[in-house]
């Protein structure tokens, strides 16, 4: 049987429960490990950390940057919103020197939500801190802690080409000034930019929702056949 591609996902530190325990605890929806087990990969579970780079990319074939909290504002060099919430320096500090790391290898990234947020402030953009503020509505995460469902358009000439219909969303931030070697390759109807990559890379691509909650497997299986080659 052939090896599987060992595929990262980061994780997040944070008060959990279970059973009699209540303790901090490394979390990320199971959702993301099964879309990389059915896509051919090995899910291996990344906890933050600034200082182990190094150690953690030389056993990895690819990485995926999962969603949850807002990045601080700091990051990019902006004041915090007042919807700004929930931010987590240390996971911020981890997963930009992770992905800094990543991309400097050339390691095939999907960067889901956050992520794809973590990946244009890598590499010198900003972000809008709340979207309702600048389109007027909730319609990317209409309910907390609900998906939302809305269609994206996409350019048919980039990696994300085959997607096609809804997406399954849940953000209030988004993409403001794009980073360096990034393009836009994906967009709501609204104009919201839902996705971009980086075609100077051998797979290099965010997007701003939840690939891992649909039905859709086509970006883990990219991302899975990059991190066999």
């Amino acid at each position: 049987m052939a090896k599987r591609p060992l595929i990262g996902i980061t994780t997040y530190v944070e008060p959990a429960a279970w059973g009699a325990w209540q303790l901090e605890a490394a979390l990320v929806p199971y959702d993301y490990v099964r879309a990389v087990e059915r896509a051919g990969g090995r899910a291996v579970l990344i906890p933050p950390d600034e200082d182990g780079s190094a150690e953690i990319l030389a056993v990895l074939d690819g990485l995926i940057f999962s969603g949850g909290n807002d990045m601080g504002a700091e990051t990019y060099g902006a004041a915090a919103d007042p919807a700004t919430n929930g931010v987590n320096p240390a996971r911020d500090r981890g997963e930009l020197a992770l992905l800094t790391a990543a991309l400097e290898r050339d390691l095939p990234v999907l960067a889901i939500c956050r992520g794809v947020e973590v990946l244009n402030v890598a590499r010198g953009g900003d972000l809008v801190q709340h979207l309702p503020d600048v389109i007027g509505s909730e319609v990317h995460r209409a309910v907390v802690g609900e998906f939302s469902q809305h269609p994206v358009r996409v350019d048919p000439d980039s990696r994300l080409g085959e997607v096609r219909g809804e997406v399954m969303s849940h953000h209030h931030q988004g993409i403001g000034r794009l980073g360096d070697g990034l393009r836009e390759v994906a967009w709501a109807e609204d104009g919201i930019v839902e996705a971009i990559e980086d075609p100077g890379k051998p797979f290099v691509v965010g997007v701003l929702w939840h690939p891992e909650a649909g039905e859709d497997q086509r970006l883990f299986e990219q991302l899975v056949e990059a991190a066999r080659k």
